[in-house]
């Protein structure tokens, strides 16, 4: 079954960079980003990050939540946060990745010829009703952050 446009996004509730747990129904009533990706502080994933943080004010005015996901443990997110001055909250999602699975964003990867279980890139919005409002299976890193305020025409 693939998610849809529309669909109730599959509610979970994850530890921050700090250990504090953070439940995403608790933001009903403003539209969250979710952003899956592979690792911290790893080219891709850095370019992707130091977008949303680019375009911060934007989602702020707006009143948009951003949470990235990966299956870093919080100190590596933490320490990712400080060195790049992330003003988002970043969830961990330890493997088997049940959250990121749920969203269909871990699975089979191949790189170089191997084959692995990983985190994929990709990003969800959801709207105020905490329904999926936009879904991006082919995420580019450098703009993720620029083609959501786009679509949104925000």
């Amino acid at each position: 079954m693939s998610l849809q446009i529309g669909d109730l996004a599959p509610d979970f509730t994850l530890p921050d960079q700090d250990g504090v747990l953070v439940k995403l129904s608790s933001f009903r009533g403003k539209r969250v980003v979710i952003y899956f990706y592979p690792k911290d502080d790893t080219p891709g994933c850095t370019k992707e990050a130091c977008n949303f943080r680019d375009r911060w004010q934007f989602f702020e005015n707006h009143e948009i939540k951003v949470l990235g996901i990966s299956k870093d443990p919080a100190n590596t997110h933490l320490k990712f946060r400080q060195k790049y001055q992330l003003p988002f909250t970043l969830l961990t999602d330890f493997e088997p990745c049940p959250v990121a699975t749920s969203y269909e964003s871990y699975g089979l990867k191949k790189f170089m010829g191997r084959e692995y279980m990983g985190m994929k890139r990709q990003t969800f919005v959801i709207d105020v009703n905490g329904k999926l409002e936009l879904i991006y299976f082919k995420v580019k890193a450098a703009n993720m952050a620029d083609q959501i305020l786009e679509d949104l025409a925000l």
